[in-house]
């Protein structure tokens, strides 16, 4: 399969099977080059990506700069408090105006040659630039991208065709409000690299529990597995457990509390895994056919230093179960023992769900939207 052309691999995949009777997408889809390339351009060029959390856009110049699939980009709030984000590469000579992934400035100016922007985008400064026939500094300023926010999140999207991020996010968006993540405060940052395709760690992610009695057991000494649910709706998944901590195993037990256990997904790559008192966020990156990365936000109501860091520690061990697993599973995708495998209709119909969107992403690129 992996000479096949691009169509071809679309077409190996049928949206159309119900749960009951689908399959998973193909392996070529996980190994394939070629086709991780139109995937990078058919699936992040065209959704909205989180790259910043809200707090750290809250004052005039401040900036972040993300990288999104290999575009970069640069986020900031104007003078005039309103937030923009452009494509972070200076209208001279393609060097990058901003190389701090975050702070506070007065004006975005490129360290190359000096050329300047405000924090509107205008090219402002031009050193040296007497004697230049027919140009107009208005047609040389950084290239605007869309940028929206939700909740503790700031969101760009390359495709100035593509839905609102409220379309997007659809009924996800009332489904979390409840949840009052305003009053949770970020703590922590932590990223992993893992040697896997990133639609492997979404696919572990999706499959409504069902690896957590055999590879999480820390974890699923405190959720009630019977009772684990699975709701799929626009382009988000929500996965939900009753807390069961009483008799769980102790250093999860103590920092895994509440009554309820939420894991939202958002195509293509966002998560969001709520406990009372307790968040985080992974964002998923593809860096390779091969390879991804995983960017862990943690926030917390309250509590201090040593509580902080006991939460952190049990993350920190059920991601490296994690990627134990999905780099087993990217070392079996290569083999020509496999091809595809059916679904669990009574857990991963989050997958379906996730696969499905990303057909439909692939060949709205390949009619041209």
């Amino acid at each position: 399969m992996k000479n096949l052309n691009l169509d071809t691999f679309v077409a190996a995949y049928d949206p159309t099977r119900p749960l009951a009777e689908a399959s998973t997408i193909p392996s070529a889809w996980y190994t394939d080059p070629a086709f991780a390339e139109y995937e990078r351009r058919a699936v992040f060029h065209a959704t909205w990506q989180q790259v910043a959390r809200a707090d750290q856009l809250a004052e005039p110049g401040s900036f972040v700069t993300a990288d999104v699939a290999g575009e970069p980009i640069v986020v900031v709030r104007g003078n005039d408090r309103v937030l923009r984000a452009f494509f972070n590469v200076c209208r001279h000579h393609a060097a990058a105006v901003v190389d701090q992934p975050c702070g506070s400035l007065k004006a975005l100016k490129c360290p190359y040659h000096g050329w300047t922007y405000g924090l509107n985008g205008e090219l402002k400064g031009v050193p040296e630039f007497d004697g230049v026939l027919n140009f107009n500094r208005a047609d040389h300023g950084l290239v605007p991208v869309r940028v929206e926010t939700w909740e503790s999140f700031v969101f760009v999207c390359l495709n100035d065709a593509a839905p609102s991020l409220t379309d997007h996010l659809g009924r996800m968006a009332p489904r979390v409000a409840p949840l009052n993540l305003s009053s949770l405060r970020f703590v922590a940052r932590k990223t992993y690299d893992l040697a896997c395709n990133w639609k492997v760690f979404v696919d572990n992610y999706l499959d409504g529990g069902y690896h957590v009695p055999h590879i999480h057991k820390g974890l699923g000494s405190v959720l009630s597995y019977q009772e684990y649910r699975i709701a799929c709706e626009d382009r988000y998944c929500l996965q939900s457990s009753p807390i069961t901590a009483e008799g769980g195993e102790g250093e999860t037990a103590s920092v895994r509390g509440g009554a309820m256990a939420y894991y939202f997904w958002l195509h293509p790559n966002f998560m969001l895994n709520w406990y009372a008192g307790y968040m985080d966020t992974n964002l998923v990156l593809p860096l390779g056919v091969d390879r991804c990365r995983v960017i862990f936000d943690f926030y917390f109501e309250s509590g201090g230093d040593d509580e902080h860091r006991r939460s952190i520690a049990v993350a920190d061990r059920i991601q490296d179960e994690d990627i134990a697993i999905c780099e087993s599973v990217q070392r079996g995708l290569h083999s020509r023992a496999y091809d595809v495998g059916r679904l669990c209709v009574r857990r991963e119909g989050g997958e379906h769900l996730f696969h499905r969107l990303l057909h439909a992403d692939l060949t709205r690129r390949a009619r041209g939207g």
